[in-house]
């Protein structure tokens, strides 16, 4: 025992010693190995700080209180909820029943001298140095002790008086507002003075002020109300503080009063599963992973570091290569001394522990380091506040432990080398050949074959991405295995290559212990870029193919919804000042009661209206069922693909783009048409006669008619919906144009004049335009009317038709650019070994004559080599998990559009689903040409072009 540890002591202070002399080569291979434990030890301490405790998201969210009590709006009957409070349901199974839907009145159920905090919120246009802003507005008496936690106070102070609010920081930074500043809000003439900066600590990012109760959004809804428009909803809950808590008993026997209960207590100490009601009821449940998932889960974290692992052990094992070659002669002193073969490998070993070590410690205290210092930009990152510091030490002891041992497995191959070399040939400089293992490529052959089926079966057989995955990196190590004969392989084409290029690949093939492990690493890294960036442009193909455009390219729409359309004039202005336009085309809508009713009807003297479809062309599967239920479930999955395939009734072809109103129908002019490219004459006469210009047969009757349902008993409507009859309302029969088959319409099914409209009693308010434009506009314009917009305070719905994007080309060329580094770096490594390996040869060339340059070109033609070898064969491993994923992919989605065909869900008219492999060239030849022709220029650079001319020891 005694001897081991002297041993020990020894080969690490050896190491450690060597280490210090080569800083270079040390820097290099520490940062290699704590990089990743860096990133993954910081990835940890965020993770874990930024989860909060049960304690922590009790503060945050009822502060001081003991428990928050909401009205589940289900008029009072008894509910089911889940610990949390955040989801809940009737205890009666209603079925076909009507759902209830009322308040109850919470306040019965508070537990006598209880204390209470009223917490509303609403939301409101407010006034800012801009324009208008939409945000959060809340009613609560924030400087009350029991809201301690929920909105911390980052300067001034809180609210005292009906006209001060506070609000939050981001709010005020982007307002342009600032503590003394007033605001208002649209259609309320109070103002309310900022009195306080505040933050909620789990949305740093709202938008938000804060008033006293009563302050501000009851007499903004009776602003509202008097301006004609809808009264803004407001939520309310109630911070609830009692002696003793509220346990679950407690908390269900609230719900039984139809009120939902967030607790204090259970958040603390939650109940079992088996001890919620609401978890046995059919289709409530909890959704933890299933032991399988986390199994799944777990194989591919460990894949995914064990490649990662395997990566770096092949960057940094030539750099211990490097390491033990240059102290053979040290080591053959040591075995000149008495030193055993296990006293060799433990000294290269040494310096695999030595680095493995220093990485470890290095990368744990900057992980530490860097997110103390980066907390604040990693909060506003993930837009909350961490909770406290948490440092777990087992999970980082785990992390550096990954540091030891990858540096460990790194010097594993160089350390059994070194001993294999006889005290002779160490002291001489003598490298002796030993000829490569004929197991191993075999070995790596049976694994390529098992991996390649592994993945087939994946993609044909299970349709699982994860056994793919399993089977394609099987198949990849396999490669790597079989990397020196491939090398050997790559010799041939030697005797067809000039004299440095021919030296280069010479010396690669019959030094295959160092050549191998760096063109395995490129061959990693490369394969890994290669199959992302094919599965990526398989998909860009594949949502090319399937992108509809919503407008003409080029072309630009804008609508705005609220308040019947107030803001549609200043739009359609902005929009025609900052766009190059060539023709405007406006348009407005039909609305059925007030005129600042919202589009889809809802709220006092507010209805809807809808597009009659005659009976003669309703489709059979979806037509109005009497008796209730889905009328589809009459028919067989045969007769449903019979007529989704054969009857124009129960066609689904998409006309492209969307309009947000009822049926697709828009009132406006000939110039529509033009804007949206409908060349067709008797459109534009259509709409001059006073008819209407409709796009879709099955809405036009048999007399040519289009009609028009205007409902204003919404209750009525609800009622005779829930029966399976039509709503009651006046239909108005307009005459219609049927435009021809062909015509790319962009969503819009139905267009009329304004004259028609009024001719049928049918009235309207601005919607929105469409724009054609002279070019597309660039992307200062849109910044510009983007601000403009902004100033307004409205949801304006704006679009521009680019066509198709691909939001992935700039993650393709990261990774394209990543492979390139780690290749430049392996076979730089690579390079240096060559370089240490050959000196003797250079000495030679030198001495008979060669010119300078030779010891130069030669540094970079084997630095391209290694290179080039690794690229070819990383390409052509990176292809398979590509085409495994997309397979899978491909079945998966011919089932469901089977099933969809079969259901009646799809017509088919589609077709098949597409699902493309593509290659991405692009990113093929960056990687094979660009990058080894760089990696040799960028050696043969940094190589001195002449070496101190020496005397070539005997061999």
């Amino acid at each position: 025992m005694k001897t081991w540890f002297h041993s020990w002591r020894a080969a690490i202070r050896i190491a450690r010693r060597d280490a210090w002399r080569s800083k270079g080569r040390s820097a290099l291979v520490l940062a290699m190995i704590a990089l990743p434990i860096l990133g993954v030890s910081a990835l940890d301490l965020t993770y874990r700080s930024s989860e909060l405790s049960p304690a922590e998201q009790a503060e945050r969210s009822m502060g001081a209180a003991d428990a928050i009590f909401r009205d589940a709006r289900v008029e009072g009957v008894p509910i089911l909820q889940d610990p949390r409070g955040e989801s809940h349901t009737p205890v009666k199974d209603y079925k076909d029943d009507p759902w209830p839907n009322g308040p109850t009145d919470v306040a019965k159920t508070f537990p006598a001298g209880s204390t209470v905090l009223t917490d509303r919120a609403g939301v409101a246009k407010l006034t800012t140095t801009h324009g208008l802003l939409s945000a959060d507005v809340r009613e609560l008496k924030a400087s009350d002790p029991m809201t301690r936690g929920i909105m911390p106070l980052l300067s001034g102070r809180f609210p005292e008086k009906n006209d001060e609010v506070m609000a939050t920081s981001h709010f005020l930074e982007v307002s342009g507002l600032s503590i003394g500043s007033t605001l208002s809000a649209r259609n309320f003439d109070r103002t309310y003075r900022i009195v306080g900066s505040y933050e909620l600590p789990d949305s740093l990012g709202a938008d938000q002020i804060n008033a006293l109760p009563g302050a501000f959004l009851a007499p903004y809804g009776k602003a509202a109300e008097k301006a004609g428009l809808p009264t803004p909803d407001v939520s309310t809950a109630y911070l609830v503080r009692s002696s003793g808590g509220f346990t679950w008993n407690k908390v269900q026997q609230i719900n039984t009063k139809g009120v939902a209960v967030t607790s204090r207590a259970v958040l603390l100490d939650p109940p079992a599963d088996s001890e919620v009601p609401l978890y046995a009821k059919e289709g409530w449940r909890t959704y933890d992973s299933s032991p399988a998932a986390d199994a799944a889960a777990y194989a591919a974290i460990a894949t995914v570091v064990g490649l990662a692992m395997l990566e770096i052990c092949l960057l940094a094992g030539p750099a211990f290569a490097v390491g033990a070659r240059r102290s053979r002669r040290q080591l053959g002193l040591v075995g000149a001394n008495g030193g055993a073969r296990s006293h060799i490998r433990a000294i290269v070993l040494s310096g695999g522990l030595v680095i493995g070590v220093a990485a470890a410690v290095l990368g744990t205290v900057l992980a530490v380091i860097l997110t103390l210092a980066l907390q604040p930009v990693l909060e506003d990152m993930m837009n909350q506040r961490f909770g406290a510091f948490d440092v777990r030490p087992l999970e980082l002891l785990g992390i550096a432990l990954l540091a030891v041992l990858t540096g460990l497995l790194a010097a594993i191959v160089p350390a059994v080398t070194a001993s294999r070399q006889t005290v002779l040939a160490s002291l001489t400089g003598r490298r002796g050949v030993r000829r490569s293992s004929r197991v191993l490529p075999l070995i790596g052959l049976g694994a390529v074959l098992l991996g390649v089926a592994i993945a087939l079966f994946g993609s044909i057989v299970t349709e699982s991405s994860v056994i793919v995955g399993g089977g394609s990196a099987i198949a990849e190590l396999g490669v790597v295995a079989m990397t020196p004969a491939l090398v050997g392989l790559f010799g041939r084409a030697g005797r067809w290559l000039p004299l440095s290029p021919r030296l280069a690949l010479r010396d690669a093939v019959r030094n295959r212990g160092r050549t191998a492990p760096a063109v395995a690493a490129v061959l990693a890294a490369v394969a890994g870029t290669v199959a992302v960036s094919t599965f990526m442009a398989s998909n860009e193909a594949q949502s090319r193919a399937g992108y509809e455009a919503r407008l003409p390219h080029g072309a630009v729409s804008a609508f705005v919804q609220e308040e019947g359309g107030r803001d549609v004039p200043a739009v359609r202005d902005a929009v025609q000042r900052l766009f190059p336009v060539d023709v405007r085309a406006d348009v407005e809508r039909v609305a059925v009661g007030k005129p600042t009713c919202p589009v889809w009807g809802g709220g006092p003297g507010c209805g809807r209206y809808e597009t009659v479809i005659p009976l003669e062309n309703e489709c059979p599967m979806y037509a109005t069922n009497l008796g209730g239920g889905d009328p589809s479930e009459k028919f067989t999955p045969e007769q449903r693909r019979k007529m989704l395939t054969d009857d124009w009734r129960c066609s689904q072809e998409s006309s492209g783009g969307w309009v947000f109103t009822d049926g697709g129908l828009l009132v406006g002019d000939a110039k529509l048409l033009q804007v949206l490219g409908v060349d067709d004459p008797g459109a534009v006469k259509a709409l001059a006669d006073g008819k209407v210009v409709s796009f879709s047969r099955a809405d036009i009757a048999k007399n040519g008619t289009y009609g028009i349902k205007q409902v204003t008993d919404l209750a009525a409507a609800d009622k005779a919906s829930e029966k399976g009859l039509p709503a009651p309302g006046k239909i108005s029969s307009i005459p219609a144009y049927l435009v021809p088959e062909g015509q790319e319409s962009y969503g819009v099914n139905a267009l009329m004049t304004p004259a028609t409209a009024k001719a049928a009693g049918l009235s309207t308010v601005p919607a929105g335009s469409y724009f054609s434009t002279e070019r597309m506009p660039d992307s200062e314009q849109r910044q510009k009317l983007d601000g403009e917009l902004a100033k307004l305070g409205s949801g304006v719905e704006l679009h521009v038709e680019q066509g198709f994007v691909d939001d992935d080309s700039l993650f393709v060329i990261a990774l394209a650019i990543f492979a390139g580094l780690v290749t430049i770096g392996a076979a730089g490594i690579a390079t240096g070994l060559a370089q240490a390996d050959a000196e003797a040869d250079l000495k030679t060339l030198a001495a008979v004559g060669a010119p300078p340059r030779v010891r130069r070109t030669l540094s970079g033609f084997q630095c391209g080599v290694v290179a080039a070898m690794g690229v070819i064969l990383g390409s052509a491993a990176g292809v398979l998990p590509a085409i495994g994923l997309r397979l899978t992919e491909e079945r998966d989605a011919i089932r469901y559009y089977e099933e969809a065909i079969s259901q009646g869900w799809d017509n088919g008219m589609s077709g098949p689903p597409y699902i493309p492999i593509v290659v991405p060239w692009e990113t093929l030849a960056g990687l094979l040409v660009a990058v080894p022709l760089g990696a040799a220029l960028l050696a043969a650079l940094v190589t001195r072009s002449r070496g101190a001319l020496a005397r070539r020891e005997a061999t």
